[in-house]
């Protein structure tokens, strides 16, 4: 990190490089060469450049002085703010610091803190450049005492853990940084090696002692604003050395000396999020949110860095929706806020939303382009919109600003997988391999790239080092499928998986024997209900859930635009419900799943971008995914359909919400059927009531109701067997749920393959008669059966 004098003189000599007539202020003419001469890859055009000076003249108001312009600390204020990286604007211009401003100092021999500390002027020492600042620096003298004496702690400290080798660090390099405004004022590094401090050994306890010392004559101040002064330089000391433990104890004390200033909660919460507690860092961010607001103009200027931490800490609990108010405010405060706008980018392809992803990624580029992080996400967002060809040389842009960025090859290597340019993709995912050895995922997927460019025996390889990482059970499947492709010496047809020649048959050839046995085009749908229902999770979440948050949380009655009362919340407000309902999730799992109810579900609720959902239609398309018995979740669906304003107080709904709400379910649910079902219900005028016992009829319905329900519990509860040794004559892969066989030539199916009409091509019939079988103890009943018939067939025809 820059030191103090350093970061100052940089910005002054940025001052002095612009202010062409001397007079101590940058007018609107040269700031506009300013904004032009840092950012040299970017075209700005007239309008661009009028709208930043705009916003510049007015943020900093305070700082303009008459025809002048903006004086140095007004300058210097906007780097405080992030609107800038004084390092990377002072390369650009190509600035050099004069000779005698960062002169070394020598180290005193004496073990004493008094004999050790350097012997001039406090202001010229080596702390940090935030010490200096006149907003949030140090304002007592005897605090400068306090943070001299422990720089000296701390190194000796480190210099005892260097020598017994006990200090580690992280290589937090490789992945994308999250734009974390650590400072108030300075605007972080882009990426910093972490240190691992070693707490458990004497040396350390003797520090933390000789801390307590240094705590207590802080809090022996002669006033509560310089004991609260003592100790926020004392955290931001041990916070720049990554001592977070100890920096947070002292902010706490600064927060107790004073409960609403704006600076404790802030660096709080920054400590809380870095020990991985997000929950107390949002709770901490959002004091110093409140402190902000209520602090007028002299607190505005803290607000957009405020907002982005909040947003941090709320993904770092999973609550990505929310995280992009957060963010978005913070954009619409500091125009200029890169980083809040990749952010914004980031979050929005985390619930889904690509388009709105690509626009703010973009314009994070066109004011940073050099920014590999934001490369990295708009080319997933690219990917993820199917336009991988423009990706590739997004994802090549990331690579190319920092080669060893993690997340840009791993995800490059999963386009090219898509792609299906296997060897390339092996080569992206050995690159992730090289920065981070021991990333299972990498290492899996580059077994199946190998797998698909043909080289087996390197995929078994490749397979067993990923099973040295990872005890995951579909390791254990993988190499069972190459085992079974070995023994089976079929080669690939054109397939990453190593699928054998198949055929794929049209539906009406695919006959079932038994009533058991599920027809495949209903399977089809299943199945994918099935997996919507697996990334959501929401057969863990109990359908008496739903019941509850209907009854114990009130939610205002709002108008549509057609003037129908409705019980409906905003997305952010709808994401804390879903929190509380799946609270069992970790947060990135529970990402996952508001991403995909996101992509299935809202997507259809708010066709309009309102941004606002209909909370009882919610619950009621929810509730038949849940978990509990059917009957149940048919009950809670009905429940949520009287809950909503227009049937309250009502034992029935009417019938033109039933007819609704079994559409909707269909639209979302089967979109085979797709959305154009919907459409028959608007301006339905039907007036009539529906009670539960109608509802149920209407919705088990098998062709125009949602009796797929049934398909879905069967599922439910045996897509996790096995089938011993049997694998699918198609994949290869082991049998897991359903097995089906074909009964004249006797090879199986596994649910997929039998779903997607796959049949190997050496079983050439004019029809294919299959029998489902859950277990292998219902496949050894059928033998048994079998058996018992032939034998008294037999018996019969003995003379």
């Amino acid at each position: 990190m820059a030191t103090r004098g350093s970061r100052s003189e940089k910005v002054k000599r940025i001052f002095q490089q612009f202010d062409g007539n001397c007079d101590g202020g940058l007018n609107r003419d040269e700031m506009a060469d300013l904004v032009v001469a840092v950012n040299p890859r970017v075209k700005f055009s007239d309008a661009q450049i009028s709208a930043i000076l705009d916003e510049v003249f007015r943020t900093y108001g305070e700082f303009i002085d008459g025809e002048k312009g903006l004086t140095y600390d007004g300058l210097l204020r906007t780097y405080d703010d992030g609107a800038g990286d004084v390092d990377r604007d002072f390369d650009a211009l190509g600035l050099e610091l004069n000779s005698d401003d960062n002169k070394g100092k020598s180290a005193a021999s004496s073990s004493s803190i008094a004999d050790e500390r350097v012997l001039e002027p406090h202001k010229k020492q080596r702390t940090a450049a935030w010490a200096a600042s006149p907003n949030h620096g140090i304002v007592f003298d005897e605090t400068w005492k306090v943070v001299d004496d422990l720089e000296i702690l701390i190194k000796r400290l480190k210099a005892k853990q260097v020598k017994d080798g006990k200090m580690k660090g992280d290589n937090f390099d490789a992945y994308s940084d999250p734009g974390w405004s650590r400072e108030l004022g300075p605007s972080a590094e882009m990426s910093e090696k972490r240190v691992v401090w070693e707490e458990s050994g004497h040396d350390y306890a003797l520090f933390v002692k000789e801390l307590g010392v240094l705590r207590t004559k802080a809090d022996g101040a002669r006033s509560r604003e310089e004991a609260f002064d003592g100790h926020m330089a004392i955290g931001r000391v041990l916070y720049e050395h990554q001592l977070f433990k100890e920096a947070l104890v002292s902010f706490k004390r600064a927060c107790e000396l004073q409960p609403v200033d704006v600076r404790s909660h802030f660096r709080a919460g920054n400590c809380l999020y870095v020990l991985g507690r997000h929950g107390e860092a949002k709770e901490e961010f959002t004091l110093a949110l409140e402190a902000a607001e209520n602090g007028g103009n002299q607190s505005a200027y803290l607000l957009p860095q405020i907002h982005v931490n909040l947003g941090i800490a709320l993904e770092g609990e999973g609550m990505v929706m929310s995280a992009c108010e957060h963010y978005r405010e913070a954009a619409i405060l500091c125009p200029t806020h890169f980083r809040a706008l990749k952010l914004l980018g980031s979050a929005l392809f985390g619930v889904g939303e690509y388009r709105a992803a690509v626009k703010a990624l973009e314009e994070a580029i066109f004011m940073k382009a050099d920014y590999a992080d934001a490369h990295c996400d708009l080319a997933s967002a690219l990917h993820a919109m199917g336009e991988g060809e423009k990706a590739i040389p997004v994802f090549q842009k990331a690579i190319d600003l920092k080669p060893g960025h993690v997340d840009a090859l791993y995800n490059l290597g999963g386009l090219y997988m898509d792609m299906g340019r296997f060897q390339r993709a092996s080569e992206m995912y050995t690159r992730v391999l090289a920065v981070c050895p021991n990333h299972w995922r990498a290492q899996l997927n580059k077994a199946v790239s190998l797998l698909g460019a043909g080289e087996a025996e390197e995929a078994k390889k490749a397979l067993k080092e990923a099973l040295k990482m990872t005890n995951r059970v579909e390791l254990h499947d993988a190499i069972s499928h190459l085992k079974q492709l070995q023994k089976k010496k079929v080669k690939p047809n054109g397939s990453a998986n190593g699928e054998g020649a198949f055929s794929i048959v049209e539906p009406s050839k695919f006959k079932t024997v038994g009533e058991k046995t599920a027809l495949r085009p209903e399977l089809a749908n299943t199945l994918e209900i099935r997996a919507f229902q697996r990334i959501t999770r929401l057969r863990g979440c109990d359908v008496d859930l739903l019941k509850k948050e209907m009854t114990e949380n009130d939610v205002p009655v709002s108008y549509s635009g057609g003037g129908v009362p409705e019980k409906s919340i905003r997305k952010p407000n709808l994401e804390v419900i879903l929190r509380r309902l799946l609270q069992f999730l970790k947060p990135e799992t529970f990402q996952g799943a508001v991403k995909a109810i996101n992509e299935r579900i809202l997507s259809i609720f708010d066709e309009t971008g309102s941004g606002r959902v209909d909370l009882g239609m919610f619950f009621s398309v929810l509730a038949p995914i849940c978990g509990g018995s059917p009957d149940k979740r048919k009950r809670v669906a009905y429940d949520a359909l009287l809950w909503r304003p227009v049937n309250e107080g009502s034992a029935q709904i009417r019938k033109a919400d039933a007819l609704k709400y079994i559409k909707l379910l269909r639209a979302i649910y089967i979109p085979s059927h797709g959305v154009s079902e919907m459409l028959e219900v608007h301006g339905e005028a039907d007036v009539s009531m529906v009670s539960l016992s109608e509802f149920l009829l209407m919705f088990d319905d098998p062709d125009w109701g949602f009796g797929i329900m049934s398909s879905l519990v069967k599922l439910e509860t045996g897509d996790r067997t096995r089938h011993g040794r049997y694998a699918c004559s198609v994949c290869r892969y082991p049998i897991i749920g359903s097995r089906f066989k074909e009964m004249k030539s006797h090879f199986s199916l596994c649910n997929q393959c039998y779903s997607e009409g796959k049949v190997p091509s050496t079983f050439k019939q004019e029809e294919y008669r299959f029998k489902e079988y859950g277990s292998e103890s219902e496949a050894m009943k059928d033998k048994c059966l079998c058996f018992n018939l032939q034998s008294k067939s037999s018996s019969y025809n003995d003379p």
